[in-house]
């Protein structure tokens, strides 16, 4: 994967830019030891490394103001991070640039249960905003795999989903606001603690920019009450193919389910070493989970289980108690750490019509056998956002070459199926080179044109989203 070259005068001037910056924040906040940067070479991609010229950690909006203003003066480029766990390459750095880290703007500010909303800090992390407030009965919504780690930042710049997005939808349902800097420096607000904001929809193009048009320090978040009660089942088949089936005419019954998940073999058999959740050993798992009160949850699971019964399953298994629900979500809420124990691997993110499932795992089968490396799968099954895992050697040479190959197949043909490059981890740099696969050279040009307004100097989070070139000319232009 090609990355710009550092700018040689950037690099020259480090000693002066650590110092301007040192003025701007607190004592401790601005990091440029190679040691210690180290740890900001890379996010959940670390495949790819690079490590950054300085880091800065701010504590507050205005710190935040005087960052980016330093640096858009100084021509500096600036990479946003929440938490680093962008599993796209969203947060890696380049070797001129600085990182913008929000981990210190942690604060819950505001929480109004009257109007179901909260407003946080960008970098409070996923799993706390519900932690703030499921006491008075309340979650919020989006539940990445990382939930326990990644931060409201990243969730927005990626569009995050997860597990309950098909009832629930992904970040952008749940953003009701943002406070945002821009590169000059310039603090704005977008959105507020209301439904719908007059005008044009800029918080729908601010959520999953990337980090692209500017740096979110506060979030408005919508807050939900929990549901009455919540039953998982658990369905396993003898094909991916079957089960494809199965999920289509699930969704096409009307049926809506706060989850439908997807594991094939490999996963399964990684998750049962891992974390022994008792799940069958079967070609294709489904968990499907419905809530509700006790009555319209019966109604849901006596449709859902005439389908699966349809298409000859090998265990239906129905959740009888809180532990048993526990157990059936745990070997899917342990499938990347399981992977991860089989070895290397790169998670994609792709999104296709819920009607191709059968098609797309046949061909991707296909794909695992004509490259030679194995492939697993395992994804929000309800939207067809697939997560193919593919498997490769880091120490074994050409080995991530062909993993990024096979890659880029599948993604093109989730797009030729009618599908798009991602659903929720975003483009960063792992699917920049595609996008002229999903875009024209016209389609391409609008987008870039938004961040010029955004982002005249092309200072922020260089080298992603766009192809290479596409971007190299256009900061060209801009200097």
């Amino acid at each position: 994967m090609q990355m710009p070259t550092p700018d040689p005068a950037i690099l020259a001037r480090k000693d002066e830019i650590v110092s301007r910056l040192s003025q701007v924040v607190p004592k401790g906040a601005v990091i440029w030891d190679e040691v210690q940067t180290r740890a900001y070479e890379c996010d959940g991609l670390s495949a790819y490394r690079c490590p950054p010229l300085a880091v800065v950690l701010p504590t507050s909006t205005q710190e935040v103001s005087d960052v980016l203003r330093l640096c858009h003066q100084m021509g500096v480029p600036v990479v946003p991070r929440g938490s680093g766990t962008s599993l796209a390459g969203g947060a890696l750095p380049t070797g001129d640039c600085v990182i913008l880290g929000v981990a210190r703007l942690n604060a819950v500010l505001e929480t109004d249960y009257d109007n179901r909303f909260i407003r946080v800090q960008s970098g409070r992390t996923n799993l706390s905003v519900t932690g703030a407030v499921e006491e008075q009965g309340f979650f919020y919504a989006p539940d990445p795999s990382s939930q326990l780690a990644c931060a409201i930042a990243g969730n927005i710049a990626m569009n995050s989903g997860g597990a309950h997005c098909l009832k629930y939808g992904v970040t952008t349902n749940n953003l009701l606001g943002v406070k945002m800097v821009l590169m000059d420096g310039t603090i704005t607000e977008i959105g507020g603690a209301y439904l719908d904001a007059g005008g044009l929809d800029l918080l729908g193009l601010i959520c999953g920019s990337e980090g692209q048009l500017g740096v979110v320090t506060e979030a408005t978040l919508r807050i939900l009450r929990k549901p009455e009660d919540a039953r998982p089942v658990l369905i396993g088949y003898d094909s991916s193919e079957v089960a494809g089936a199965c999920v289509s005419d699930i969704i096409k019954a009307g049926v809506l389910p706060v989850a439908i998940e997807f594991m094939d073999r490999p996963c399964i058999r990684a998750t049962e070493a891992f974390a022994s959740a008792g799940y069958p050993d079967c070609e294709a798992l489904l968990i499907v989970e419905v809530e509700g009160s006790p009555a319209e949850i019966d109604e849901q699971l006596e449709i859902i289980l005439g389908i699966a019964r349809c298409h000859n399953p090998v265990e239906l298994r129905e959740s009888t108690s809180p532990e048993e629900s526990a157990r059936i979500w745990l070997g899917r809420k342990s499938a990347f750490g399981a992977m991860g124990q089989m070895g290397d691997y790169m998670c994609l993110d792709g999104t296709i019509p819920v009607s191709q499932l059968p098609s797309v795992l046949r061909r991707i089968g296909e794909l695992s056998d004509e490259f030679g490396l194995k492939v697993g799968n395992v994804f929000h099954a309800g939207d067809g956002n697939m997560h193919p895992l593919i498997l490769y050697d880091a120490n074994k040479p050409g080995d991530l070459d062909l993993c990024e190959s096979l890659g880029a197949e599948i993604l093109k043909l989730c797009v030729e199926v009618g599908g798009c490059l991602t659903g929720e981890h975003g483009v960063g740099i792992e699917k920049r080179d595609l996008m002229g696969h999903q875009y024209a050279p016209e389609d391409l040009d609008i987008q870039m044109a938004v961040k010029d307004v955004f982002d005249p100097g092309w200072l922020l989070n260089p080298a992603k989203v766009f192809p290479l070139d596409y971007s190299a000319s256009r900061r060209c232009a801009a200097q």
